[in-house]
């Protein structure tokens, strides 16, 4: 799987040969913005990050649990359980900030205790070719974040485009035996220093030209403290809660399960589908909902995911993509909503 270009955005799907990338294209992002534009070389990974990521693959949006059917003459149930195999993946063109994304996914689904099996299958044997960025969007910030540009680890392979005049190549990092093994087919030649001081310009330059930055603070301290900012009622006048954020996040993995039955009351499935905490349905529980307001829903996700998160698994749940800015309708910016409430927090309570 890797980038191509596909309904004027560049999103992940098979990739059958080169040709396939998405050559000489680039991107323009902003908050509730996207295009594709024509870049004047043939850079093949000239573009930040699209709508797609590859939590689609490792954590499917539907997923079939099992099925069920009743036995000859309506004697009792029949289960089967879903099997859990999977097809091997080879992920082409992963940024670092999706890299720190899978990693806090296999947090989420891989604990030691009760493994999620269908994500265990697909994760267990997936190559993944990372690709440093040298050119990012209007609303990426990874690198506030301790996420990129530059892949640090959890890939086989990693390259860095550099595109020197006519010298158009690639300097791979080998990250694992299978990099190693993959990357012995290839004709390749051993990097200068000049090659690695080329590729380390190029990620350099994404530093310098990153498009949003997130504070330099305590995320979770500055959070925890201020539950009751006045902030959370501006977002929500601008809040559609309509979940663009966390179907296009690659760490969030809130799931809901729903029951289908056929006509005649003979066969039954559950699935697992991804749902998101901007849905009113997502806290019903007895009495009602407990977050009925858009000021409620948009705090509980940001706070989730820049503080409980934390709490959770050790690690923040955002990895600086930008996606949750750029494919919002009203172009709410996380960043901004972060920086507003650090300009004027809450003072703490006085104590006696």
């Amino acid at each position: 799987m890797g980038p191509t270009v596909h309904d004027g955005a560049i999103v992940y799907r098979n990739v059958h040969s080169a040709t396939d990338l998405p050559i000489g294209w680039g991107d323009e992002q902003e908050g509730g913005r996207y295009r594709l534009r024509r870049r004047e070389d043939e850079a093949v990974f000239g573009y930040a990050v699209g709508p797609h990521s590859w939590k689609q693959f490792l954590h499917p949006p539907r997923l079939r649990l099992w099925r069920a059917r009743r036995g000859d003459n309506g004697a009792g149930l029949e289960f089967t359980e879903e099997p859990t195999d999977a097809p091997r993946y080879a992920f082409f063109g992963v940024r670092s900030c999706e890299l720190h994304a899978i990693a806090i996914q296999d947090r989420v689904f891989l604990p030691s205790a009760n493994p999620d099996q269908s994500y265990a299958v697909r994760r267990e044997d997936a190559l993944l070719v990372a690709v440093n960025c040298g050119e990012p969007s209007g609303t990426c910030f990874c690198s506030s974040m301790g996420t990129g540009p530059k892949a640090s680890s959890g890939y086989d392979l990693a390259l860095t485009e550099v595109l020197d005049g006519g010298n158009h190549r690639f300097v791979i990092e080998v990250g694992s035996e299978l990099g190693a093994l993959v990357v012995a087919d290839v004709p390749h030649r051993l990097a200068e220093e000049v090659d690695e001081r080329d590729a380390a310009k190029v990620t350099a330059h994404a530093i310098e030209h990153m498009g949003r930055h997130m504070p330099e603070v305590d995320l979770r301290a500055l959070l925890y403290a201020n539950y009751q900012h006045p902030r959370w009622d501006d977002v929500a006048e601008r809040c559609l809660t309509c979940g663009n954020c966390t179907m296009v996040c690659p760490t969030c993995f809130c799931t809901s399960v729903e029951d289908t039955a056929d006509l005649n009351g003979e066969e039954a499935e559950r699935w697992r589908r991804w749902e998101s905490c901007f849905s009113i349905q997502f806290s019903h529980v007895t009495g009602g909902e407990t977050r009925r307001s858009p000021r409620s829903r948009y705090r509980q996700w940001m706070t989730h995911k820049l503080a409980t998160w934390i709490d959770q698994f050790g690690t923040s749940g955002c990895v600086g993509c930008g996606r949750c800015i750029t494919w919002c309708p009203v172009g709410i910016d996380i960043t901004e909503e972060v920086s507003a409430i650090l300009s004027d927090p809450i003072p703490p309570a006085e104590t006696s």
